[in-house]
């Protein structure tokens, strides 16, 4: 159980949900921790102290991806348990709006958040992942960016962009013994999907063909699997779907 032993790892958005599963995940395989959220409260550091249970360093930062000064803070932040070896891209938001109602400041948002914090993280993390030879990069995206879905078109928009990130930045740096890949969930219980309207989410249960959603520990596996060496060390510009059969690739 100790497949990420010595190995510094940054998660964004770890306050819940995905990115606290993928943080616990992280810790019980040995990862020292940086976890980072722009929310408020409580949640972050209870996720922090159940991951320092597990005898591992751990840092928390409050911080907005979607802001740059804020990136650069984070990531220096991260670099101070050690040389930043993982970087997982989960933060994000979800709103719900069909596009001819859509206002821009709600799709501006979703890029900004979705997306353009997943370059901005990249961008940070990179130099130092390139000047040793190693880097694993995990960009969280989700089964939308694959398949769309109506009152979702920004969401899609965001999470396909993140896709195609993922792949182009695995070109760019593979040879460089960084690898770049996605995981893109299908319909996992945590707050974020909560704010879906049964409208959306009933007909889609109704197809999956496991019947059920997931639950974040669920996802965290994959994510431990695509940092570790040997498991994760042939994939790169990947997109693995935990998603209860939702996409079939």
């Amino acid at each position: 159980m100790s497949a990420l032993a010595g190995r510094t790892a940054l998660v964004t958005g770890a306050a819940s949900g995905i990115g606290a599963a993928i943080a616990e995940a992280y810790a019980v395989a040995g990862a020292r921790l940086a976890l980072a959220d722009r929310a408020a409260g409580d949640g972050l550091q209870a996720v922090a102290d159940r991951c320092a249970a597990h005898g591992v360093p751990v840092v928390t930062v409050r911080a907005d991806v979607a802001v740059e000064d804020d990136v650069a803070r984070m990531v220096a932040a991260a670099e101070e348990l050690g040389p930043l070896d993982v970087l997982v891209n989960n933060a994000g938001i979800l709103t719900e709006c069909h596009v001819a109602e859509m206002p821009t400041a709600m799709f501006d948002e979703m890029i900004a958040v979705n997306l353009r914090s997943v370059f901005l993280c990249c961008r940070a993390a990179l130099p130092g992942m390139l000047d040793r030879g190693f880097g694993r990069i995990v960009n969280i995206a989700s089964q939308v960016g694959q398949k769309g879905g109506a009152g979702l078109a920004h969401y899609a928009a965001a999470k396909a962009g993140v896709i195609g990130l993922t792949k182009s930045l695995a070109k760019e740096v593979g040879g460089r013994g960084v690898t770049v890949n996605c995981i893109a969930p299908g319909p996992i219980i945590t707050p974020l999907g909560g704010d879906l309207s049964d409208e959306w989410t009933g007909p889609l249960l109704a197809g999956l063909p496991l019947k059920r959603f997931g639950q974040p520990g669920e996802v965290a596996p994959t994510a431990v699997l695509l940092a570790s060496s040997p498991g994760g060390d042939l994939y790169t510009g990947q997109t693995l779907g935990p998603n209860s059969g939702d996409v079939m690739l």
